[in-house]
């Protein structure tokens, strides 16, 4: 599932190609910028995995923002969206997967979140090892070191946080599970209550009884608070859909 930022300095525009990739089913999260700063700011507090960004803005224009977004240490895919196509060799310089003429065809704008999803995973695969971070923690004395692709799910404990691996273990770690949130959400974690956090592929089942939402992750059943079940629900069904 794509995490998807669109930049438009067009409100009308920005919100039409905000409307059309929610609609795709490999799209996940569809964020927001009305020019190129507040990309940016968004951007250091945020990872997105691609970026359908408008050429001609003031200030900073959709081509000086793609030259910065190439410097990040995880650039995104970036796809060019524009009512002019005299920008278009200057778009593959910048290694652009693609360029959206407006105004907008539905069938052509999945076209180009298809060339995102490709270029994205073909990032996430030659990245894997890399972006799984290490954990260390401590036990006894003894510190050990986990990757994050082993945590099953976390809870809060107080001030702190606990990772719940796959093979039964927990760990303590003295970081706040509302930080893990934000650092883990681009690793495919998602909150399901205030005390847990979870990682979207170890979750078996989604329950429901008498309106009460539960997930099943191993031997763990773990409850869904109210106001997370809609967005959990709508998560697995696009990732259930996007690995048909």
């Amino acid at each position: 599932m794509l995490s998807v930022l669109a930049v438009d300095d067009e409100p009308p525009a920005l919100a039409e190609l905000a409307f059309l990739l929610e609609q795709d089913e490999h799209v996940g999260q569809v964020l927001t910028a009305g020019d190129g700063a507040a990309a940016l700011r968004l951007l250091e507090q945020q990872h997105v995995d691609t970026v359908f960004l408008d050429i001609r803005m003031p200030g900073l224009s959709g081509l000086d923002l793609a030259r910065v977004l190439a410097r990040f240490r995880r650039p995104p895919a970036v796809v060019f969206v524009t009512a002019y196509d005299d920008h278009a060799v200057t778009a593959f310089d910048l290694h652009a997967v693609d360029y959206v003429m407006k105004p907008y065809r539905r069938e052509r704008l999945f076209e180009a979140i298809r060339r995102a999803t490709d270029a994205v995973s073909d990032a996430r695969a030659a990245g894997d090892d890399e972006d799984d971070e290490t954990i260390s923690v401590e036990l006894g004395g003894v510190t050990r070191f986990i990757r994050r692709s082993e945590v099953a799910y976390v809870s809060a404990q107080g001030d702190y946080a606990r990772l719940h691996t796959a093979d039964g273990a927990s760990h303590l770690l003295r970081v706040p599970l509302a930080t893990l949130e934000d650092r883990w959400a681009p690793a495919g974690f998602v909150r399901i209550h205030r005390s847990y956090l979870v990682a979207l592929t170890s979750i078996e089942e989604l329950r429901a009884d008498a309106g009460r939402y539960t997930v099943v992750i191993g031997d763990t059943t773990l409850p869904v608070s109210r106001r997370h079940t809609r967005e959990l629900r709508d998560r697995l069904v696009r990732r259930a859909g996007g690995t048909r």
